[in-house]
């Protein structure tokens, strides 16, 4: 049935006229979507000439797919599993793997393949971003916060609640990190979507309040997932992990999990059992648990080695995100997570009024929040913090106050935010404060308006990247349940009149861009210690098809940092450097704005701001699987970076 409807639909995606050719683009591919989108491939020459950017034949309509799929349904036999767009990518990724001959036989060409590749794709904005990301949570562990909101789910990581997407794959492959990179880059590979270039995104609380050698085993495996891929090795090292799991009476499957802590929860959430405590109980002192640590760590030598061959992998790291909270934000801290590969930090921020900070517990002050910001600059790291509106004691108008001196004084302006409106979970402090009327949600219209508000604020250096938590909506006792909140927000917005700069409204995603309508421009802001420089490619409508962060420290606030600085007075730091599109696979021509030269062009203007601002040296902050695309650009690598000399 499966083989039946795919030679259908080949049989009509070929008989579909060809896409006309473009204008030939106006730079020399270089493989550009560096520092958080694409790596290039090592011999990538920017010197080998013009090409043609053709348009992407169109896919099959939609509708005239589900009419296949249901023809094919007709006369379906009790136990037979029905046809579906779902099945049809795995099978023809597994016949063509394990099948050849079946394979050859259906007479696919590279083209026809790509139409039916963006035929059956499935939910296609996973890659629109220029990368393809894969998150995973560590393992539980005790939190050094005792926030009022925050949940208490003990077969998660603080915060996190087992129903929410990510938890569950985590839970499902016993919080290992290989297991749940490999089980992910399996399932976006039967979606049909490319995993050359894999942003890493680590989730579970405080990164650095887990022990070092954790820390190091954990981001190791991340990297050895990358480099095994999906061969046989992978698949025998994805079983032999199973099994140890297993053996040790580790339970995965939820309902076992929900057994294992049942009667730690009931006395969490009775008030009569720290989450700290229980967890301790749970996995630190558990026999089982404590067989798995034993072997649950590396040095920083083995996650180098990864590293090293993760450079000429098949599944590169272009990202590397880990989670913080501001007193743990230390020259220390910053200096290992380097040494690990990370590239961006996420950071629990939630409001920046003292008095609301206090009230719902939050340990970090805000000393700590300003230091921790300029240390991450200075660093050059991409700042990822997460903000909250209707906290405990707050108000819609202190919402939009807090809001816009976050994404505008000198002291703050974080790269991107995620903006939650709070939410009450079954089980948290928060429950008491709303059962003595002291919480209580705001309404849809008053909280569409606090966010609507945000939006318009927020600069055309900043992206909103999220407004929901995966919080299911069974969790969620009061507050917002609906899942188009960010759409209900934007539809606001847009019907102000006002332009929205935020950069995740612009972004060009999927949508095609012709290099001959695309400008280059930057955007100067002040920060406490340093000039920042963002530099854009925009189209005619203002949508963002790749952008640079240009990092021009005082060098005052270097010196001050003396031995624990990573970076000399007299060099400048590209932070980021990330060119949208589809994502194109490494070597290979790619569509919308991937590999058609603008990451080049925009480090180009980078080196040369910084060298007319008087810099001696570019510093990047490369992931690991973009350091052979920096080498190409002249970049040397130099301890925690790469590093460029400038020209006088």
């Amino acid at each position: 049935m499966l083989e039946e409807a795919l030679v259908e639909i080949l049989d009509e995606l070929r008989a579909m006229p060809p896409a006309d050719a473009r204008t030939p683009a106006a730079a020399a591919p270089d493989a550009s979507a560096p520092a958080h989108a694409a790596p290039a491939a090592p011999d990538a020459s920017p010197a080998c000439g013009a090409h043609a950017a053709r348009t992407p034949a169109p896919p099959l309509d939609a509708r005239r797919l589900a009419q296949i799929v249901r023809k094919h349904n007709e006369g379906l036999k009790p136990g037979q599993k029905p046809c579906s767009k779902k099945r049809l990518l795995p099978f023809y990724l597994h016949v063509k793997q394990a099948d050849p001959e079946r394979w050859h036989a259906w007479d696919v060409s590279p083209a026809l393949e790509e139409r039916l590749l963006q035929t059956l794709r499935m939910k296609p904005r996973r890659t629109a971003s220029g990368v393809a990301t894969v998150t995973v949570l560590t393992k539980p562990w005790p939190c050094a916060g005792e926030c009022l909101y925050c949940p208490n789910d003990l077969r998660m990581p603080k915060s996190y609640l087992a129903d929410e997407p990510a938890c569950q794959r985590a839970e499902r492959n016993w919080f290992d990190p290989y297991l749940q990179v490999a089980a992910r880059l399996r399932a976006l590979g039967e979606m049909g979507h490319v995993t050359d270039k894999v942003e890493l995104i680590v989730l579970g609380g405080t990164w650095s309040d887990y022990p070092a050698d954790y820390q190091a085993w954990f981001v190791r495996e991340l990297f050895r997932a990358l480099n095994d891929g999906d061969g046989e090795a992978a698949r025998r090292e994805a079983e032999a992990r199973r099994a140890l799991y297993r053996n040790h009476g580790i339970p995965n499957r939820a309902e076992d999990a929900a057994a294992r802590v049942a009667a730690a929860q009931r006395e969490v959430c009775a008030g009569k059992l720290t989450y700290n405590h229980a967890v301790r109980l749970l996995y630190q002192e558990d026999a089982a648990w404590q067989a798995v640590a034993a072997w649950q760590r590396a040095t920083l030598d083995e996650v180098a080695a990864q590293h090293q061959a993760n450079e000429q992998a098949r599944h590169r790291c272009v990202g590397l995100v880990v989670e913080t909270r501001p007193d743990a934000v230390t020259p220390e801290s910053l200096t290992l997570v380097r040494r690990l590969g990370c590239t961006k930090i996420q950071m629990g921020i939630q409001s920046l009024d003292a008095g609301v900070l206090a009230r719902n517990g939050r340990a970090s002050g805000m000393d700590d929040v300003r230091r921790a910001f300029a240390l991450m600059r200075l660093f050059g790291f991409k700042t990822h913090v997460h903000a909250m509106v209707n906290l405990c004691g707050s108000t819609p108008e202190g919402d939009k106050r807090d809001y816009r001196r976050l994404v505008t004084e000198a002291a703050y302006q974080p790269d991107e935010v995620k903006l939650y409106p709070c939410v009450l979970v079954e089980g948290t402090g928060l429950g008491a404060q709303a059962k003595r009327g002291a919480w209580q949600p705001y309404d849809e219209e008053t909280l569409v308006d606090v966010l609507t508000t945000d939006v318009l604020a927020t600069p055309p250096h900043t992206r909103v990247s999220r407004m929901i938590r995966d919080i299911s909506a069974h969790d969620i006792v009061a507050g917002n349940k609906k899942t188009n909140l960010r759409q209900l927000v934007e539809a606001r917005a847009e019907a102000t009149g006002q332009p929205i700069e935020e950069m995740r409204h612009r972004e060009i995603g999927a949508r095609d861009a012709s290099d001959a309508g695309l400008a280059l421009s930057s955007v100067r802001y002040r920060t406490t210690v340093s000039e920042e420089c963002f530099l854009q490619w925009t189209t005619p409508e203002n949508r963002l098809a790749g952008f640079l962060r240009l990092s021009l420290p005082d060098a005052a606030c270097v010196e001050a940092l003396g031995e624990a600085s990573p970076v000399r007075p007299s060099e400048a730091m590209i932070r980021e450097v990330h060119v949208y599109g589809k994502v194109a696979e490494l070597h290979g021509e790619g569509q919308n704005a991937q590999h058609r030269g603008l990451g080049k062009r925009l480090v180009e203007a980078a080196c040369e701001i910084a060298r007319a601002e008087g810099y001696a040296a570019a510093n990047v902050i490369s992931a690991v699987g973009t350091r052979a695309y920096y080498r190409a650009l002249g970049f040397e690598d130099a301890g925690l970076y790469q590093r460029r000399p400038l020209a006088p």
